[in-house]
């Protein structure tokens, strides 16, 4: 029951697909991916927690640390920090049973959920001396914050009683909004930028998905990538440029960059058979992965110009870049021959 709650989170959280069809059509720059060479593979650095039986960094931030969770022997997970010299920090909320940091802001502070020994999961913001706030918004019965901006403003989402999702942002002294997209029956914001834009999806009464734009104001706009049946936005970079993935009408998923304009770029590595971007810095490059025809999952990087190359582990059978940092640093991980989760650093 635990293991199930773990994963429906996860994959509401990142929006994770399904489908594993073939992309149809060109796609920009052709989906052209450069073969894995030196420069791809040399910068690439591996790490596991001490004493953990999986390590999964989630964000990385503008020094170089990274945060993620790991999981023990006794098959527990609990928070990590890497320091840019490569010392390690694990922690957990007071009364946490299982924990799970999604994002760091540049001044170090880690903000993620945790679930407590009644399984009922809440957030929590570590800040840089290591002191925690735990936090939930009024009439949440679960609550999944997604995403950290310099301001230590925090978005994310949560259920309420009838077990709706609703979209909120938690502001620096605590106090909270919650919102959602006109029609919207199922809120799911995923990213802030350091303006306090926020992206994500959401459900309206038919179940088709939206992406959708928060401005600082509260002003809310929706949009579709042309041609999509459903569009999910996964971040933001602080000019506004957003990344993410949608599904065209044959069930194929591909990835999208929307600019600041509203306008769109579609591409796909050119082995491409899904396309998951997961994150974009403030230049515009992009990492996520991709899944081959052969089920295997593959780490890439969308530079500015949109040249792409792909980026894995030596030994890794699927690799999944989680964040990128201003300066093209990519953290993410990867899993070996045994089936057993590495982080990973690439430095460009």
């Amino acid at each position: 029951m635990r293991i199930r709650r773990i994963l429906v989170l996860s994959l509401l959280a990142i929006g994770v697909s399904i489908a594993l069809a073939k992309p149809a059509g060109a796609s920009d720059q052709d989906g052209a991916v450069q073969p894995v060479d030196a420069t791809a593979t040399k910068h690439l650095t591996t790490f596991d927690v001490p004493a953990s039986t999986r390590t999964q960094p989630s964000s990385i931030n503008p020094a170089g640390s990274i945060t993620g969770s790991y999981q023990d022997a006794s098959g527990v997970f609990h928070g990590f920090l890497r320091a840019r010299d490569s010392a390690f920090t694990t922690f957990d909320p007071p009364g946490s049973t299982l924990t799970f940091p999604t994002s760091i802001n540049p001044a170090g502070s880690i903000m993620g959920w945790y679930e407590d020994a009644s399984y009922v999961t809440h957030g929590f913001l570590r800040a840089r001396d290591g002191t925690f706030i735990t936090f939930d918004p009024p009439g949440s019965t679960l609550t999944q914050p997604t995403s950290i901006n310099p301001a230590g403003v925090i978005t994310g989402y949560y259920y309420d009683a009838s077990a709706v999702s609703q979209g909120f942002l938690r502001a620096r002294d605590g106090t909270f909004t919650t919102f959602n997209p006109p029609g919207s029956t199922f809120t799911l914001p995923l990213s802030i930028n350091p303006p306090g834009a926020i992206t994500g999806y959401y459900y309206d009464a038919s179940y088709m998905v939206h992406g959708f734009l928060r401005a600082r104001d509260g002003t809310l706009t929706t949009f579709e990538v042309p041609g999509s049946i459903f569009t999910i936005p996964l971040s933001i970079n602080p000019a506004g440029a957003i990344a993410g993935r949608y599904q065209d009408a044959s069930y194929v998923v591909h990835g999208f960059l929307r600019a600041r304009d509203g306008t769109f770029i579609t591409f796909d590595p050119r082995r491409s058979t899904l396309t998951q971007p997961t994150s974009i810095n403030p230049a515009g490059a992009i990492t996520g992965y991709y899944y081959d025809a052969s089920g295997l999952s593959h780490g890439f990087l969308r530079a500015h110009d949109g040249t792409l190359i792909t980026l894995d582990p030596r030994g890794s059978t699927l690799t999944q870049p989680t964040s990128i940092n201003p300066a093209g640093v990519i953290t993410g991980y990867y899993y070996d021959a045994k089936r057993r989760e590495h982080g990973f650093l690439r430095t460009p």
